[in-house]
């Protein structure tokens, strides 16, 4: 007897597929000369919608439901290193282009008491409240316990994933650039 099984026919049919070319949301985007670039926009869509599931329910497992994802997304920027930021820095940083998205969402934090409204010169600088502080912390515990180690556990390798976050932060400024020209058009 064989020390190999034999594989199943049925099996070998399924290996058979033929290829169906990369996965994509839109076919027609990828009948380019850049193919990948639409597997990567679908990827991007794909990971942005699960980020924004995740971190609204890890916002609501530390204790505050209804946050929107650019909400909470301004609530650890403003907690970052523990210093205010103006509304152009967290739109510079967080790279918003509509300013009112971001001065409603520091309004309702405001509201939280989360963050709260000061002076940096002659601007208004919005800077994180020991209630924003705590949130964050208990956000950071419940990631660490559920996000942080599942992503270990599948082995991804911290200079892997500083790689990939340095080509995505590059690729921006593609489209950021490509978005200026189109509206030059």
């Amino acid at each position: 007897m064989s020390e190999f099984p034999v594989p199943d026919p049925s099996v070998r049919k399924l290996a058979e597929v033929p290829d169906i070319g990369p996965v994509v949301s839109s076919a027609h985007l990828a009948q380019s000369a850049l193919p990948a670039l639409s597997e990567l926009e679908f990827a991007l869509t794909m990971a942005n919608h699960a980020f924004q599931r995740w971190t609204v329910r890890c916002m609501t497992a530390a204790g505050l439901p209804g946050l929107s994802p650019l909400e909470i997304l301004i609530v650890h920027l403003v907690n970052h290193r523990e210093r205010p930021k103006t509304l152009a820095d967290i739109c510079l940083i967080l790279n918003i282009e509509d300013t009112h998205l971001a001065n409603y969402a520091i309004r309702k934090l405001v509201g939280h008491g989360l963050v709260q409204s000061g002076r940096k010169g002659k601007e208004k600088a919005i800077s994180i409240t020991p209630k924003g502080a705590d949130l964050c912390t208990r956000y950071g515990e419940i990631r660490e316990a559920l996000l942080v180690q599942a992503a270990r556990q599948l082995g991804h390798d911290q200079g892997d994933l500083s790689r990939i976050a340095a080509h995505l932060r590059a690729l921006s400024g593609a489209y950021d650039q490509a978005a200026r020209a189109a509206a030059a058009l």
